[in-house]
């Protein structure tokens, strides 16, 4: 998504410290984070990460074994779940099946005694926003799935939350729909204001809609930042990896200048020559990762060019709108790489067992010292 600009003075969750043992297993590990009012904030991460156990702590069915969780401003140790200002969205979407679509909707309102006027009401408004005015009175196995997802969106929505929590939201869906909501659910976002914490294993999914993203491994949140920040700046060789596909290679650090670096690679058969310095020890082992779709491919060296190594093309993946190639340099070493198709007719595309020259230009290698 667009990059939306963060008011940081708004700080609506404070994650202060928080830790969660199951017994000897450390579920959530000394995490610290704030979360900021009107965001999407996603955390991603593999299974077993702590990713929803954080969230099962912010809705109140967890309490941390140490640490504190406030919510615009207030504690919320002593707050049960049905008093914070939070609703979950779950994975399963939950629904009653002998319901109609607004019976479901309506249910959290009636049971907080709200009048019957007044909850119709607020149902009518909330199907409407997510356009299902038409389907009010269906069941829901007389739904698609994403009908039936933007059901369990509006339930939990129509108590009017200050933050929505939303575990692995467009899991059950297929590819394309899953696109295809993930704009709905910008777009609902942005016009209702209400802040969004979400929890996805899914890459393009929280590269899709988050404002920030935090990326956790092992109980611990490693990084966060926009989009931007996680893809083109990774902290670490395991975000580096773990975000979108990428070329890590070994090497040793044998320059070192305010303005750029230069890094032996015996892997790359060649030098790779950053433009931009590091902070690291002299001679130092450090890890290069470059993205697929950095490195520009070519039957002949180009002129002049600073980072320069040469394969033959072993494997070629056709996927539409790109093709991706896998490299085999003279050192044996395979490399990874994306050209996008925009030509429908492409007569001089290369082709299997051709040599082939790799580049990259000086500001594209991002050097990983941890």
């Amino acid at each position: 998504m667009a990059e939306k600009t963060i008011d940081r003075s708004q700080e609506y969750v404070r994650i202060e410290s928080v830790t969660k043992r199951f017994g000897d297993f450390v579920a959530v590990d000394n995490v610290s984070l704030n979360i900021y009012k009107g965001e999407i904030f996603c955390l991603l991460g593999g299974s077993g990460c702590g990713k929803t156990t954080l969230l099962r702590m912010l809705a109140g069915f967890e309490a941390p074994t140490s640490g504190r969780i406030l919510i615009d401003g207030q504690d919320m140790a002593s707050t049960p779940p049905y008093e914070r200002p939070v609703n979950m969205m779950f994975q399963s979407y939950a629904l009653f099946p002998h319901m109609s679509v607004e019976r479901n909707v309506a249910f959290g309102l009636e049971q907080e005694g709200l009048t019957k006027a007044e909850v119709s009401n607020r149902v009518a408004d909330m199907l409407d926003i997510v356009k299902l005015g038409e389907f009010a009175r269906r069941k829901p196995h007389q739904l698609s799935g994403g009908q039936r997802q933007r059901v369990a969106l509006a339930r939990a929505l129509v108590k009017r939350p200050k933050i929505l929590l939303l575990d692995e939201p467009l899991g059950a869906l297929d590819k394309k729909l899953r696109e295809h909501t993930q704009f709905e659910l910008i777009n609902l976002q942005e016009r209702l204001g209400v802040t969004f914490v979400v929890v996805t294993h899914d890459q393009e999914e929280a590269m899709t809609l988050a404002t920030r993203i935090g990326v956790m491994n092992k109980g611990q949140i490693v990084q966060v930042g926009t989009p931007t920040d996680i893809y083109e700046f990774p902290n670490s060789r395991f975000v580096a990896d773990f975000i979108g596909s990428v070329n890590i290679f070994e090497g040793q650090l044998i320059e070192d200048e305010p303005g750029h670096v230069r890094i032996r690679c015996p892997e790359l058969d060649t030098t790779v020559f950053v433009s931009h310095g590091i902070s690291s020890a002299p001679d130092a082992k450090v890890s290069v990762a470059i993205r697929p779709e950095k490195i520009e491919m070519t039957r002949g060296a180009p002129e002049g060019a600073e980072n320069l190594t040469r394969g033959i093309v072993k494997e070629i993946a056709y996927m539409g709108d790109m093709s991706v190639y896998l490299v085999k340099l003279d050192s044996g070493r395979m490399v990874r790489v994306t050209i996008p198709n925009v030509e429908r007719h492409a007569d001089e595309r290369i082709v299997w067992d051709e040599a082939v020259h790799l580049s990259w230009h000086a500001s594209s290698p991002v050097v990983l010292s941890q």
